[in-house]
């Protein structure tokens, strides 16, 4: 079970929108998101309803403010709490072209950039085997981020990119 609290002000002010599952539109309660509480759970937030637009994966913590959580606005209308499998194994295979052609890398650790480790910058398709992943658009865990649960990906567009840049990428652990 999960739950995670917005608030329209900094700092946890003003009006507030409690959730404890999917929600594909909360933007008629709150005229914006400038903080966050994640009590429990791991979530994925949308800028646009019925989970669409820039994502954020956020974990269980504090965010007073929107730049916390890599916002890049204080807008917010949708969110889907992240099911968690114990014990859960990661494995992800990335591909420098679509459809799963091309060089394969595979690998089962973070990786904070993905020019340095796998000389490339870009990825066009990609199999999560195991565990769920988060690409970031820029090194260092940084920029636009998109959630990949186990899967297939044959192209960007696949997990919610208009370009192949991936320049990062983390497991999801509790």
């Amino acid at each position: 079970m999960g739950r995670i609290i917005f608030y329209e002000d900094k700092n946890f002010q003003g009006r507030r929108y409690e959730c404890d599952n999917d929600s594909s539109d909360f933007h008629g309660y709150l005229n914006r998101c400038n903080s966050i509480r994640v009590e429990s759970g791991a979530w994925v937030v949308y800028e646009r309803p019925n989970f669409m637009g820039y994502q954020y994966v956020l974990t269980r913590g504090e965010y007073p403010d929107y730049q916390r959580w890599m916002g890049l606005n204080d807008r917010l209308s949708s969110c889907k709490m992240i099911p968690f499998v114990s014990g859960s194994k990661y494995k992800i295979q990335l591909y420098d072209k679509g459809d799963f052609a091309g060089q394969v890398y595979e690998t089962t650790e973070d990786c904070p950039s993905v020019l340095e480790r796998f000389r490339t910058h870009e990825v066009h398709s990609c199999k999560v085997l195991d565990g769920i992943w988060i690409f970031y658009e820029h090194p260092n865990y940084r920029g636009r981020q998109y959630l990949l649960e186990k899967g297939e990906y044959r192209k960007p567009v696949d997990w919610g990119a208009v370009c192949p840049t991936v320049q990062s990428f983390k497991r999801l652990t509790e």
